[in-house]
């Protein structure tokens, strides 16, 4: 017979984690406003709020920190991990940063300014939010495909280029800084980018005089998408698509608390050394000196090993099959999820989970409460509460598609832990025309209100 898939790797290491009461749930997200990023990690179960700076490194990831070189300027911890990204990214030029929101406000700093144009692909919280801090604003030239949770369709992540061309002929030049790739587009659903996608974008950003940025923090995952999905790209190597995908980029910023599989640390990686110099400046105002920009010499070296693990393709293909698994039991369920599945987290479509409750008491939330207090699971809404006000309205903006994302960490839950996850959801479902009223603001802050907003029950 057939061997069966196994994980990648061996557990040396565990964290006891301890089941709560209902009515110790209950208690616990009402003080927390029914906000789960104001819960304690010690009132969470399974916590899936996030993938960002939540895995579990690797014994040679923790070797390298006791090697750390912690000197302030010019650590051989700088210069190892400044060599892995050029060795995986193509890019000469380099600027460690504590995370990627700082990458980004180092870069836009750099780049945008008032009245600009950001066009992209369903622009993600912190990059929405550096953009408009800016006064300027994020076009959004997601393909129409990603409103449709049913539609099998293999790069929800990519650009349309009739959209971008649009953009790109209404404004000029100079009053758009860059267009900006996110792969994977985690708005959408943690959804692919092809490389003909990306090739396309180059190509056209050329004709236009306007440069081309990646936002990378899940790069590795978008590269097997194109391996697995992409025949022409079958037999190629996860570096290799690595390789090329850059190649039609020219600067990118990076979450490493993403595919690099640490807990902290980020990066921007240039192509030209201008944008290299100018925005080293807003490093060492924002970050630290620019050979440790906010990293310490043993976080950098942590890193620089996560990276070369992190594009193994034996790593990613057991990444994305846990995902798969819990995406085929929700299916199992009939739970409504984003179609194709992604690959950091499975997008269940709260819309069509709660159709009858309103838009404007926040269904994704509603659904996010639910499953806390079913299982003590946390997840995120990616939504209404999200999108946030129109800056200039100060009214919410609805998006297509109301998201409740169940994020992975990578190599810390098992597939029993999926099996909860999905069993709690099966059982909000199966009473989910009981769920008859929504929440309401009581605070909320200017901008990126999700984080630290206020809620209460209808």
């Amino acid at each position: 017979m057939e061997l069966p898939f196994a994980e990648s790797y061996k557990i040396k290491m565990v964290e006891a984690i301890r089941k709560s009461t209902r009515e110790e749930r209950e208690k616990w997200i009402r003080e927390a406003g029914y906000n789960v990023f104001n819960l304690t990690s010690a009132q969470v179960y399974i916590d899936l709020l996030t993938d960002s700076g939540t895995g579990a490194m690797s014994d040679r990831q923790w070797s390298a920190m006791m090697v750390g070189d912690e000197s302030y300027a010019g650590a051989s911890s700088y210069y190892k991990l400044k060599d892995v990204v050029r060795d995986i990214t193509g890019f000469e030029w380099f600027l460690p940063t504590h995370q990627g929101r700082a990458a980004e406000n180092v870069l836009f700093s750099t780049l945008v300014r008032e009245g600009d144009i950001v066009p992209g692909n369903s622009h993600f919280d912190t990059t929405k939010g550096h953009i408009e801090f800016r006064k300027a604003t994020a076009a959004d030239c997601t393909v129409d495909a990603a409103e449709d949770t049913t539609l099998d369709h293999p790069f929800k992540g990519n650009i349309d280029l009739l959209k971008l061309e649009d953009v790109l002929s209404s404004y000029p030049a100079e009053r758009i800084p860059f267009v900006i790739v996110t792969v994977t587009c985690n708005s959408s659903g943690g959804q692919p980018v092809s490389m003909d996608n990306l090739r396309a974008v180059r190509e056209m950003a050329n004709r236009y005089g306007v440069p081309v940025i990646f936002d990378a923090a899940r790069f590795a995952e978008n590269a097997w998408f194109i391996k697995e999905r992409e025949k022409l790209y079958s037999d190629k190597s996860i570096k290799e698509i690595v390789r090329e995908m850059f190649s039609y980029a020219d600067a990118m910023t990076m979450s490493s608390k993403k595919d690099g599989i640490v807990n902290m640390g980020g990066f921007i990686a240039f192509r030209k050394e201008e944008w290299f110099r100018e925005a080293s400046v807003y490093n060492i105002l924002f970050e630290g000196f620019i050979t440790y920009g906010g990293m310490s010499g043993r976080d950098m070296n942590a890193l620089a090993q996560g990276l070369v693990e992190g594009t193994d393709y034996e790593y990613l293909r057991t990444r994305i099959r846990q995902i798969e698994y819990l995406d085929g039991l929700l299916r199992q369920y009939n739970i409504p999820v984003q179609t194709p599945v992604g690959g950091h987290a499975v997008f269940v479509d709260a819309g069509r989970f709660l159709p009858h409750l309103p838009r404007e008491e926040f269904v994704g939330q509603a659904l996010v409460v639910e499953l806390y207090l079913e299982a003590g699971v946390r997840a995120t809404e990616i939504g209404t509460l999200l999108a946030d006000r129109d800056p200039e309205t100060r009214e919410n903006r609805y998006p297509a598609v109301e998201f409740v994302r169940l994020a992975v960490p990578r190599r810390v839950y098992t597939n029993n832990h999926m099996d909860v996850v999905a069993a709690a959801l099966k059982n909000i479902y199966d009473r989910r025309d009981e769920i008859r009223r929504g929440y309401r603001i009581v605070k909320e802050a200017p901008i990126m209100r999700h984080f630290t907003v206020e809620l209460e029950k209808i």
